[in-house]
């Protein structure tokens, strides 16, 4: 399958000029990123860079590990004593960065903040479940639930939940103080971010001393500025056709990890073609990832048959789950099978797939519609400026559609979230009103369950069931990709693309 290549490769090629920036000198580095964080205070801020560079200023209650399982952090260590009460023993010695000791109060603080209006948030909602909060010592917090919640615990952990001090307001997020390793300095709208390593960082105190994040949202000039030395690190920024060119780049470095962002397509039930079962697995049968992965992520992709990332404690594996992959002569009998035959225009129906005007997205569409013309289906294809799209995502006005999530799949509650009938906009993102009983009844089931041995099964037989529907189409997980100079070494990207690695990166001198 030949694909066109993006456009903006020959601009990298040319090596044009983009602007005088000078060159990053002595123990501090400069990070593109694409957009300005709307709020670095984490209570508030749920865009992208929001949650990874306030994740370096902020410490969370737990931290996830590679297999998104929650680990000590702030909370030494936890237990529940039953079902609606979590009691959490705070760490001692830590400090924020204004020297206050960080304590319980601080914790109990910022959960009540998030729940009682002080600041505007929408990340309330997470720690609804929490109806009392104690501090019986300065180092104990005591959590009572209105209900079981397996989910607190991920919605308490890092890029999601920040400490912050007691008494803090809607004004932190224009000057943050955390406890984390990296100390706010300043912030320019649209230009720049810049903090400084905290030297009483309690998890180690980074080798960098600084970062400058340094907002630059046209990729190629992200690549240009890599090339001539004026940056230092782009993390998922540039696409990989501009990587690949990049590759026999002296001075630059390419790190690639697996990645947990998922892209995925999804099918509105109610439409009187896919409300058939039929119809939608014809569909995944008919799609042929490898070639896709190839042609538009340089083999930067790994298949999904899931939601949750590979390496998830609850995702099932491809022996658990039932076959879809690429199979056209069976897609071809489904739809005979369901009465759909082929016309003498060798078209069965015509189906319409709306899209975002990213470049990217519009040419995984157009190889989608080459792939299900394959099988009879006439796919068009509508694209619109990133507002107008989301907009008819969110009140169903779509037959297909192809998205991504990012962070929101790495909990197994992304579950009772996109296909639970509770779920339907605006409760949640069940936008395709995708709905069966027995899966309904399987995520409240997982969401009380607070033993993980018990919850797994309950979570495979959930994915086994909306693979068999056909719910949606999972289609791969990007890999992290960091490009960087050879001044920065010891970068090691992690699953969830957060900034994490700056905590070790360090400067040749």
């Amino acid at each position: 399958m030949r694909v066109r290549r993006l456009a903006a490769l020959p601009l990298l090629l040319l090596g044009l000029a983009t602007g005088c920036r000078t060159k990053p000198e002595g123990n501090m580095v400069v990070m593109v990123i694409e957009s300005s964080p709307n709020n670095l205070d984490l209570r508030i801020g749920t865009d992208a860079q929001s949650e990874r560079i306030g994740g370096l200023i902020f410490d969370p209650l737990v931290h996830k590990d590679e297999h998104y399982n929650p680990q000590p952090w702030i909370a030494e260590r936890w237990e529940q004593p039953e079902p609606t009460r979590m009691v959490f023993h705070i760490r001692h010695g830590v400090t924020f960065h204004d020297g206050r000791p960080l304590t319980a109060e601080d914790v109990a603080y910022t959960i009540h903040s998030l729940q009682d209006g002080s600041i505007v948030t929408s990340k309330g909602a997470s720690l609804s479940a929490i109806k009392q909060v104690e501090t019986p010592d300065p180092y104990t917090l005591v959590l009572h639930l209105d209900k079981p919640d397996a989910s607190l615990l991920f919605n308490l952990s890092d890029g999601l939940f920040g400490i912050v001090p007691r008494g803090s307001g809607k004004e932190l997020g224009a000057a943050p103080i955390g406890s984390g390793p990296f100390r706010f300095v300043s912030q320019v709208v649209d230009k720049e971010v810049v903090v400084e390593r905290n030297p009483q960082s309690w998890s180690g105190v980074p080798k960098i001393e600084r970062v400058r994040f340094a907002v630059i949202p046209d990729a190629v000039t992200t690549a240009l500025e890599l090339r001539k030395g004026s940056a230092d690190i782009a993390s998922n920024v540039i696409t990989q056709d501009m990587v690949w060119a990049m590759r026999n780049e002296k001075e630059i470095v390419t790190d690639v990890g697996p990645g947990s962002i998922l892209n995925y397509i999804n099918f509105n039930c109610n439409d009187p073609l896919l409300r058939h079962r039929e119809v939608r697995q014809a569909i995944a049968l008919a799609i042929n990832r490898q070639p896709i992965i190839h042609a538009l992520f340089r083999n930067h992709a790994r298949p999904a048959a899931s939601l949750l990332p590979n390496g998830h404690w609850a995702q099932a594996s491809a022996a658990e789950l039932p076959d879809f992959s690429f199979n056209p002569e069976r897609a071809r009998k489904l739809l005979d099978a369901a009465g759909f035959p082929m016309r003498p225009n060798r078209s069965r129906f015509q189906l319409t797939m709306k899209t975002s005007t990213d470049e990217t997205t519009r040419l995984l569409a157009a190889i989608l519609q080459q792939q299900l013309r394959a099988v009879g289906i006439d796919l068009q294809i509508r694209s619109n400026e990133f507002g107008t799209f989301y907009a008819d995502v969110t009140k169903g006005a779509f037959q297909i559609y192809g998205l991504r999530w990012i962070g929101s799949n790495e909990d197994p509650d992304i579950f009772r979230y996109t296909v639970s009938s509770k779920s339907f906009p605006p409760k949640g993102a069940n936008r395709g009103h995708y709905s069966n009983p027995d899966v309904d009844k399987l995520v409240a089931e997982a969401t009380i369950e607070p033993d993980q041995a018990k919850r797994r099964p309950i979570y495979v037989h959930i994915q086994q069931l909306l693979a068999e529907d056909a719910a949606g189409v999972n289609l791969w997980y990007l890999d992290n990709t960091v490009v960087h100079s050879r001044r920065v070494t010891n970068i090691h990207p992690n699953p969830s693309a957060s900034y994490d690695f700056l905590r070790e990166a360090e400067v040749v001198h």
